[in-house]
């Protein structure tokens, strides 16, 4: 935001160095970047946060610098004679979208006469960057300047059925802007409108064919409140900017709308001597609610701060930035905001106002502040575990963007492929404005880049939500997950997850359940699950897959649900003594057919090995030699242990003959000879 230094002494005695003004302003909110000498005029550019669009006019600086040096503010009365027919007979106001255009104002001048502006406001303009084009659209720019307010000056003769209609641009609408350059318009944008056609896009930009000209004698001047939002996205949906979409898109004074007006028809009656302003104007407003009373209690000042400020310092600073104080007691102060303070919502921010104005250069630095640690929450525990597991294992860590590009928006599963991703039309990066349905494709890009920069095997791992569409729209499902890339076949992968599960503290054993997965080769990819839970995917990238994103060497994925995760993890161990036995171990190969898996074959174990099995550990698979065509041999270790004694050997190969019978009976399994 560029200041003139000649205008703010309109507003408020400057007496002091501009480098003072500058080193004030910047300790209070507003950075100084620079100051420029401007035809003798000094442009002062200072940064203004979000948070104060009230700060985006000359009167809002002037109000500061009144605040911060103790001077008294000078507003212009706005106060235009009036006289002719009332507005309500010449021109006609309709709102149709009220939700998007809470309050809109139009006041109608007739008998202007189109010209250069004076010097005083040519060379004003021209030090806040902006170039000068007629008395009348000058007027409107240094309106928006001075308070903030954009406002619109049309051609009324222009307008058909001398009328403006806010509504939703219709579907195949058009509309030329005063840049000249035809935009098509769609449904969801707020446009204003003539008896036929769109005239302008609301809080963006005006039409060429309404603008005003040489030859304009009658105008209708446009104050209004737009939807934050809407003027966002239109802005970007249109790769559209302007001076009036930077103000819209942030919250405006709410009461500022009819001084700008007035202020604008002022200046041109100043500038166009025998224009008439006519009496009244169409103000067509939804009720604004009452600001609630924010209550600050003093002692809370010196706890924050660090600091005792003074009751009476306190309720000085609060009179003179605005704020109207409805109660004052021994303790505390109920005030209300002012309307161009939209930032102050909570007793926090009074105290933030009262040590800015006070002066953060009066805290103390080296004065102790109590800090009591907030203990970690159970999520939080969980993810450090999972980060300490999988970086003791060799990976690391990415952080990629969630917006995406179409070639890493697909879903791992294959659920609702066919469904387009949930897209934003305002994303920085052209390409990438899919919202990612899952983690593993954002990580193959991360192994690309890696390979390309000499790293040949990438083990990484990310902890991030992923967006998921609803049935009918709405808010999107936004489920935590966990996924890992790595160098390692199927096997290994799957070792790394179970190693967290232990590290987890997860009893129930992982179960994988052979798949069809887009991303995987076929017949190597699973779901993984934890009892009665649905885990995740795991799986070989297929080799299509591995020339598609460019990798050099293959590897295979894993991505887990990190709610299950959460709901089973441990995070404390109970304590369990050494066991005071010694375990027995036995390995079995069964022949059984291909079709069952190691999951299947686990389960039926687990059921029926007895009160002393302890774990089966899977060793290997063999087909081939003396192993029947559709049948293969599958090689486990059982261990059995019992804690109140040691087993014979005839417990055992009970227990052992159990196993091999109900593996016979249920899978039709024998033992390999």
């Amino acid at each position: 935001m560029i200041v003139s230094w000649n205008q703010l002494t309109e507003y408020v005695r400057l007496d002091m160095p501009v480098e003072a003004l500058a080193e004030r302003l910047a300790l209070t909110g507003l950075n100084h970047e620079s100051t420029d000498d401007v035809g003798g005029d000094l442009a002062i550019d200072l940064e203004v946060t979000s948070n104060r669009s009230d700060c985006l006019g000359h009167l809002g600086v002037a109000r500061e610098i009144s605040v911060l040096f103790q001077k008294p503010l000078r507003i212009p009365a706005a106060a235009p004679r009036t006289s002719g027919e009332p507005v309500e007979r010449l021109a006609g106001v309709g709102v149709e979208a009220a939700d998007l255009c809470p309050r809109f104002t139009a006041r109608v001048m007739t008998g202007v006469k189109v010209g250069e502006s004076p010097w005083w406001m040519r060379r004003r303009l021209e030090t806040l960057g902006v170039r000068p084009v007629s008395n009348i659209v000058d007027v409107t720019n240094y309106v928006m300047f001075e308070c903030g307010q954009p406002l619109h000056a049309y051609d009324l003769d222009k307008l058909e059925g001398r009328r403006l209609v806010v509504r939703q641009a219709r579907p195949g609408e058009k509309l030329k802007a005063i840049n000249g350059k035809d935009y098509a318009l769609e449904p969801d944008m707020l446009v204003i409108a003539d008896a036929s056609r769109p005239v302008g896009l609301a809080g963006v930009m005006g039409g060429l064919e309404t603008e005003i000209g040489p030859g304009t004698t009658n105008i209708l001047i446009e104050a209004a409140r737009f939807d934050a939002m809407s003027v966002r996205k239109t802005s970007r949906a249109l790769g559209l900017f302007s001076p009036s979409s930077f103000r819209f898109e942030r919250p405006l004074d709410p009461e500022i709308a009819d001084w700008a007006s007035r202020r604008c028809a002022e200046l041109i009656l100043d500038l166009c001597p025998g224009s008439v302003l006519h009496p009244g104007v169409i103000d067509v407003a939804r009720p604004s609610p009452e600001r609630e009373p924010i209550i600050l209690r003093l002692a809370q000042i010196p706890r924050v701060l660090g600091i005792s400020v003074d009751a009476v310092e306190v309720r000085r600073i609060l009179d003179a930035l605005g704020l109207r104080v409805i109660e004052e007691t021994v303790g505390a102060i109920r005030a209300v905001p002012p309307s161009w303070r939209a930032d102050l919502e909570r007793e926090i921010d009074l105290i933030e106002e009262v040590a800015r104005i006070h002066g953060y250069e009066k805290i103390v630095e080296n004065r102790p502040i109590p800090v009591t640690s907030a203990p970690r929450g159970a999520r939080e525990r969980v993810e450090t575990a999972i980060r300490d597991t999988l970086t003791a294992l060799g990976m690391d860590e990415a952080v990629t963007f969630s917006l995406v590009d179409d070639s890493l928006a697909a879903p791992v599963d294959g659920e609702g492929a066919d469904a387009a991703p949930l897209r934003v039309s305002h994303s920085s990066r052209k390409r990438e404005n899919a919202l990612r349905r899952s983690l593993i494709p954002s990580l193959l890009a991360v192994r690309r880049h890696n390979e390309a920069h000499g790293v040949a095997d990438a083990r990484v791992f990310e902890i991030a939500d992923v967006y998921l569409p609803r049935d009918g729209g709405g808010t999107p499902h936004q489920p935590p997950r966990l996924a890992i890339v790595a160098g390692l076949d199927f096997r290994g992968l799957k070792g790394v997850v179970e190693t967290l599960l232990k590290r987890l503290l997860i009893a129930e054993p992982l179960a994988a359940e052979a798949a069809s997965l887009p991303l995987f080769a076929e017949g190597r990819s699973a779901v993984l699950s934890v009892g009665d839970a649905r885990l995740g995917w795991i799986g070989e990238v297929d080799a299509a897959k591995v020339q598609e994103f460019d990798l050099r060497s293959a590897c295979s994925a894993v991505e887990l649900e990190l709610g299950v995760l959460l709901d089973r993890a441990r995070t404390v161990a109970a304590y369990r003594p050494l066991p005071s036995f010694p375990a027995v171990v036995r390995d079995l190969s069964l022949v059984l057919d291909d079709a069952v898996s190691w999951a299947e074959l686990a389960a039926v174990v687990r059921e029926s090995a007895g009160a002393s099995f302890r774990h089966v550990d899977y060793l290997d698979t063999f087909r081939g030699g003396n192993v029947a065509d559709g049948r293969q041999s599958v090689h486990f270790g059982l261990t059995f242990r019992r804690d109140d004694r040691t087993l014979t050997g005839e417990e055992v190969e009970l227990a052992v003959k159990d196993v091999v019978d109900a593996c016979s009976r249920k899978l039709g399994a024998a033992l390999r000879a």
